[in-house]
């Protein structure tokens, strides 16, 4: 049987564990086929950035149109834009229906406090997201004030989906005293619903966000129902996060394992 078609649009990782480089693991793993548009080229390892160079956005629209001139994409993932130049571009192709089951993970800051995306650009494609998964941090901003508990989590969801997109995620992996449990807070025209699940122990947290937005797509991809897709995709990050809790990958915050290659040996 052919494989689906994902698209991720985002920033290359050199280290791997994010980025670019994650979302086409996460596909695989999902048993689709991964395309990529890469907006941004990043220095980085499991100890942070060190440097990011944007490409302008006549390469983005040039990778973009030899995509969708070829391939039946089913499902859209966006990450790092960088710029609202880049925002623009990709807006673009949203507006005109190009990009089907759109997933917008709204890369802001990395963890090493590198600017990687400006709010005004996530703005522009909010309004043609099926489902936008920001963390706390990347809610806080959108916001304009912190959120740092469920009910803040809640809130913020509400308030970005009045901006268009027809479901929110707000992920709280990092949730200051979240405890055992791993809570997010997912709006839908239904309202609010509170995504539980056990935490897993481990500082392996590199590229998580971008796993968990690129398992939702392809979830949506293979024909499931955002509420599904959204259950799924949580629980294949905490089998991922599990599974390389105990790698040493790098003198940083490592990798997460996308094949579960740990349960296999």
């Amino acid at each position: 049987m052919t494989p689906p078609v994902v698209l991720t649009i985002a920033g290359s990782d050199s280290g791997g564990g994010a980025g670019i480089q994650a979302d086409l693991k996460a596909f695989a793993a999902q048993r689709c086929f991964g395309a990529s548009v890469i907006t941004a080229v990043t220095a980085q390892n499991t100890r942070g950035v060190t440097g990011v160079h944007q490409l302008p956005g006549e390469v983005v629209a040039s990778q973009l149109d030899a995509v969708l001139d070829d391939l039946r994409v089913a499902a859209v993932k966006t990450g790092m834009l960088g710029t609202a130049e880049v925002a623009d571009v990709v807006a673009a192709r949203a507006r005109a229906g190009d990009l089907p089951n759109l997933v917008v993970d709204p890369v802001l800051v990395s963890s090493t406090g590198h600017t990687l995306g400006v709010v005004a650009a996530f703005e522009r494609l909010l309004p043609y997201a099926v489902v936008a998964t920001p963390n706390i941090a990347e809610a806080s901003a959108l916001v304009g004030r912190p959120v740092t508990t469920p009910a803040e989590m809640a809130q913020a969801a509400e308030e970005l989906a009045a901006g268009g997109p027809r479901h929110v995620v707000v992920t709280g992996g990092d949730l200051p005293g979240g405890g055992d449990q791993a809570i997010d807070a997912m709006w839908t025209d239904g309202g609010i619903r509170f995504l539980r699940g056990p935490r897993v122990p481990t500082s392996n947290v590199h590229g998580s966000g971008c796993t968990f937005a690129s398992a939702i797509a392809a979830q949506l991809a293979l024909g499931l129902a955002v509420p599904k897709a959204v259950e799924l995709a949580k629980s294949y990050v905490a089998r991922a996060l599990a599974g390389g809790a105990g790698w040493r990958i790098g003198g940083g915050i490592g990798p997460l394992d996308h094949f579960e290659w740990e349960d296999t040996r």
